[in-house]
Parts: structure tokens; sequence; C-alpha cells
């Protein structure tokens, strides 16, 4: 029954809106129209124009068709158009569904036809393969899209047009709309993006603007970003939308410096010349920069923050980030809670530490994000907290506002994700006593060895502690005595040496022996495009390997 407190007091214009990032847009446009935006190469975009453009393209596609619940995809590096496809599908309403720039062609022909999507906005660069996805999608599954061709600028290399409209031309044949409005319910869809399909079809995870906006948001709270802030693209956006940092970036006012290419010169540059004082990325590109000779570096004197995802930073990360004045936050997430939604938050003294003790506090994936409502390490069989011991181990589980609606056209996967009113993501973790969670390994990565349970996560530790070993990472290979035994891949530093031997010595002065790696092997380690090892082509390897011996 309405109390006293609900009657004659409706939701109205006045009093409520419903939450989307593309408002942040807006207001950047307003208040700061005159201020840099985006800086790509030559070009240069203040807010006002940035908005005008987005506007311009959601009127471009709203007359092509596009309206609530269309799927736009988008096959883009991280250029102008993509930050602007960010802000102007949303406001009709629509969906983003952006692609990994290092799929096949099969693939991506599998999820467009997968969420249905309508239309392409494509670089040159990509021509090669969207045509053969094109064709996939027409001869296979019937469906004719409406593609965009953008022809960016800052690529020189070869590329051929695939559709009717040229992206330049179609904003400049249409005038802006008059607001970037989003849509009526903050429920609704804002993007749909793939995983990676490692064990069947990857599964479409369909996020919406509520949980966009405030993942937006708890980025600058978290990282206590400050307006008007440089942030330098080396994340993919096509990677959980950015991490939702189009729109933190825009909530700022602050400057988008785009890089198509991640390379140590570039982003080094980017540091000193505009300088750029904030970005995101696989522990891969901050090796990258604490490798890059040391006359990349000169001439930056300011402060630079980064986030590291995907791993847990090594010693040899954090030293050598502290020596180049880059000060870096370990944060931690999915594609279904919207990229991270934890974070190692440094509590006051960490930093005076010795550095082992740094490495093992930072190491961890923390506390939940402010603005998501739950995260916790629970049994995953009987739903029961594990005690806070730092031993006992479950499963990470997230619930609250920054999760997924659920995966597209998959209700069992769904179901099966969100048992128990939590969502399970499959990563085994301790609760320690002060409340941080430590990961211990996914759940598949695991390796059982003569009944005893080996992290795969603290082996690599170990050989991270060396100081030849760039990267590595440790897999289960059959063995027909302990039924599964560590097998470890590694990739050395420029100019170090190391043998296997050397590292197998090195690991057992660390681990107990029965976790310490039978077989040492020296190659390329396979990575997705945003840095994150591939570890199931390493345990095919392994596999395969094991059975030809």
């Amino acid at each position: 029954m309405p109390g006293i407190f609900d009657e004659g007091l409706e939701r109205n214009a006045a009093n409520y809106a419903p939450l989307t990032p593309v408002s942040f847009v807006e207001r950047s446009g307003e208040i700061f129209g005159d201020l840099t935006a985006v800086i790509h190469g030559a070009r240069r975009y203040d807010w006002a124009a940035t908005r005008d453009r987005s506007a311009r393209l959601a009127a471009a596609l709203r007359a092509l068709g596009v309206g609530r619940g269309t799927a736009v995809s988008v096959m883009l590096s991280n250029t102008p158009e993509m930050l602007e496809a960010h802000y102007a599908i949303p406001a009709l309403g629509a969906v983003i569904n952006a692609h990994n720039t290092r799929l096949d062609g099969r693939l991506l022909a599998w999820q467009m036809n997968h969420c249905e999507a309508s239309v392409l906005i494509t670089d040159r660069e990509f021509s090669p393969v969207m045509t053969e996805s094109l064709r996939i999608l027409r001869e296979e599954h019937g469906r004719e899209l409406i593609v965009i061709d953008v022809c960016d600028s800052e690529y020189t290399g070869p590329g051929d047009r695939l559709g009717a409209h040229e992206y330049e031309s179609l904003l400049a044949a249409h005038a802006p709309l008059a607001t970037l409005e989003g849509p009526a319910d903050e429920w609704d869809a804002i993007a749909v993006s793939y995983t990676s399909g490692t064990t069947g079809d990857p599964k479409g995870v369909v996020t919406h603007h509520r949980g966009a906006y405030l993942n937006a948001v708890c980025n600058a709270v978290t990282w206590t970003m400050p307006n008007f802030a440089v942030y330098l693209w080396t994340l993919p956006m096509f990677h959980c939308s950015g991490w939702c940092f189009p729109w933190t970036v825009a909530m700022l006012g602050g400057t988008h410096v785009c890089l198509r290419r991640v390379e140590a010169a570039a982003i080094l540059a980017a540091f000193r010349d505009h300088k750029a004082d904030h970005y995101c990325g696989a522990p891969i590109v901050h090796t990258m920069l604490i490798n890059a000779p040391p006359e990349l570096r000169e001439g930056i004197g300011h402060r630079v923050r980064a986030m590291v995802a995907a791993a847990a930073p090594s010693a040899a990360m954090i030293e050598g980030m502290a020596k180049i004045g880059i000060d870096v936050t370990h944060v931690y997430g999915l594609t279904e809670v919207y990229g991270p939604a934890s974070v190692c938050v440094k509590r006051p003294g960490w930093e005076d530490e010795p550095l082992s003790e740094q490495v093992r506090l930072n190491g961890r994936q923390g506390v939940r994000y402010v603005l998501e409502d739950g995260m916790t390490v629970l049994d995953p069989d009987t739903m029961a907290a594990t005690p806070a011991d730092g031993a006992t181990m479950g499963e990470i589980m997230f619930r609250g506002n920054i999760t997924m609606k659920g995966y597209l056209k998959n209700p069992t996967a769904t179901a099966k994700a969100f048992e128990g009113g939590w969502f399970h993501t499959g990563d085994l973790a301790v609760m320690e006593p002060d409340r941080y969670m430590k990961i211990r390994d996914r759940s598949k990565d695991i390796i059982i060895s003569g009944g005893e349970n080996i992290s795969s996560l603290e082996v690599e530790d170990a050989l991270y502690r060396h100081p030849a070993v760039a990267v590595c990472a440790v897999v289960a290979k059959p063995d027909a005595k302990w039924g599964e035994a560590p097998l470890a891949f590694v990739e050395l530093k420029p100019g170090a040496s190391a043998s296997a031997d050397e590292l197998v010595a090195h690991c057992r002065g660390i681990l107990a022996g029965y976790k310490v790696p039978r077989d040492v092997r020296f190659e390329t380690i396979p990575r997705t495009a945003t840095g994150k090892i591939q570890k199931y082509q390493l345990r095919a390897l392994a596999k395969s390997a094991s059975a030809i011996a």
C-alpha cells in the first residue's frame, strides 16, 4: 500500500532520469566545449566538436534504420571513430558490438549473425578479414549488412573500401541530433561483448546503461582521477567497452590520446608530447615500458598512473615501474562485470614496506569497486562464505549493478552463471584476514598432482622472481605417475639467458618440491589482443606433446 511518502510524489522529468553514460558527453560538450577531447596524430577535436561529430553519427545511423535494440558492429582500432561510436550508438538505444581486431573472418561472422547486427563500421586496415566475414554472412546466413568505411588519416597502409558509405562523408551529410539522449530505461542493453569461446561457441555478454554509467564513475573514484585527465589508449576499446573509460574521460572533461599501435616508443612519446598521465593495460604493456631504451623516456617529468589487470604485478614490475616514475594500481574483473570491478586499494603505509611485502600486498585482487554491491569468496557447492583465513579456497563471486544482464540467447548459461543470486567468476581465491581477496587460480587451471592441488599462479610468481624471465605461463602436463605435473612456458628478457635447469633450481629454492615445474620450454607464448595469455592453447600443446612423447 502506498504511504505518505509515496502519495503524490511520483517520478517525473524534473526529478528522475535513467542513468546513461551518454549524459557525460552532453555535459562536457556543453561546459568544456573549448577543451581538447581527442588527440589522434595530426587530428584534434575539442569537446564541442566531439559531441557534434557523435551527434552527426547518431543522426546518420538513425537515417539508416538504427534504433532501440539494433546491434551495430564496429571493427576499429583506438581511433576517434571508435570513441564516437561509443557515444552515438547508445544515444539511439542501440547496442555496440565491438570486435576483437585479431579474430578471423568466420568467428566475426558468427558473432555478427548471433547478435543480428544490421550495420558495420569498419576501418580500411581490416578490409581483408571483413571481406571474408561479410561473404560468410551473405552466403551462409543470408544476411547483408550496411557497411560504413573509416578511412583514418593516420593509416597509410593497404585496404579497400567495402561499403556504400564513407564515414566522414556520412557525417557531413547529416545535421547533428539536438540531444544525445540515451534510453528511456537504464536497464536497456548498451553493448554485447563476446567471450573467447575457448570451450565452444563464444558467449555474448550483454551489459546495460546503468552498469556502464556506474562503472564509469567507479573508474574515476577508484583511481582518484582528476578533472581534465589525459588518458592514453593502450587498452583496446573493443575490450569490455574499454573498461568504460570512453565514458569516464567524457565525465571528467578529459583528453583521449588515441594510438593505433601499442608500441613503447609511441607510448612514451605520448607521455612526453601530450602529457598523458593515465593509461591501462595487461602486464605485457607495462613490461614493454620498463624494458624500453632509457633514451625513449627522456623529457618525461610528470607523474604517470597505470592500471594493470589480467595478472598480478610481479616484483620486477612494481620495482621497474617505480624506477621510471609510474604508479601502478592493480584491478581485477571480467567482461561480465564491465571490465575491472575490484581494486587492490593501497592502504597508508604500504609504500614503506619492503619490496617483497609490497609485491604480496599489491598482488591481491583486493576489494569490490565502491558501487558494486557485493564481491566475496564462496564455496560454489554450498554457497557458504569461506573464512577469512588466507587458506580456505572458494570461488570469487559478484553481485550488484555492475554485473551483466546475462548471455545473449543463452538462458542456460545465464542461469548457471547466476546460481544462488551471485555471478560465478570461475576464479578460485582465498579471503585474507584484512578482507582482501587473492586469486589462487582459475578452476580449470588448477594442477592436480598426486592428489595435491598446485596453483599455476604460485608457480608463475616464483618464475617471475628470476631476473631473466620476461613472461611465463604454467599449465598442467599429463604425467604417468602423478596424473598431472607443472609445465612452464617461458619467454626471456632481451639479452638475458637462463637454462631450463637453472629455472627449475630457482623454483626449487622457493616452492615445495611437488610444485616445481618438471619441464621448462622456451617459446613464444600466445596472447590475446589485450595481452592476456591464452592458456587453453598451452594446455593443448602440453597434452599433444605428452601424447607424442
